[in-house]
């Protein structure tokens, strides 16, 4: 996997990983830049994890709004007890 985009032309810098050593032995199998192919991979993943992340976000915010609503049209529980 050859990365595109930012990621080709993004600053390189080296970082220390520890992989399984037949998991390296298979994916030189498929690849002869297995530190391209780690980049394109862990951008994907990034993409993915944003994408998921914010899409609880906005799950989180309908809820949010679905319960003021409900507040709004029957009062809090806290509002039918007396403070005291």
């Amino acid at each position: 996997m050859k990365p595109t985009g930012a990621a080709a032309q993004a600053t390189k810098r080296p970082v220390n990983l520890t992989l399984s050593e037949s998991t390296v032995e298979q994916a030189r199998r498929y690849t002869n830049n297995l530190s391209a192919t780690v980049d394109g991979l862990l951008a994907e993943f990034i993409a993915r994890e944003a994408q998921a992340r914010e899409e609880k976000r906005q799950l989180y915010a309908k809820v949010s709004e679905a319960w003021n609503r409900f507040d709004d049209r029957y009062g809090t529980f806290g509002s039918e007890h007396s403070p005291l």
